[in-house]
């Protein structure tokens, strides 16, 4: 099963894309898969939470999972950190995550 999430890019513009359910995929995965965002721009770690290029913005009201103490600790030493920011690394992609709204926060 696929969820509709919308995820702006860091030049504002809105894509409305199809995220697999079934193949625990993560945000920062999708946004690669969709290339909306420059190639070595996001997920340069590889999705061990130990860098924040895939930093972004939750703009829905959507339940997530809590922030994992490696998340957390990232976010305290990234730029750009705002209230809604998570790693687009350990969000995976639930039936939950339907119409979920993200921003991608900008390059550090």
């Amino acid at each position: 099963m696929d969820v509709t999430i919308k995820i702006t890019d860091r030049e504002g513009v809105m894509h409305e894309v199809l995220a697999p359910t079934d193949m625990n995929m993560n945000m920062m995965e999708v946004v690669r898969s969709y290339e909306l965002a420059p190639e070595g721009t996001i997920g340069v770690c590889g999705g061990m939470a130990m860098c924040a290029s895939c930093q972004c913005y939750v703009n829905s009201s959507h339940e997530l999972p809590e922030k994992t103490d490696d998340e957390d600790a990232m976010l305290a030493e990234a730029f750009y950190v705002e209230d809604n920011s998570r790693l687009g690394c350990q969000l995976h992609i639930t039936p939950e995550f339907e119409g979920l709204e993200i921003t991608l926060a900008p390059e550090s």
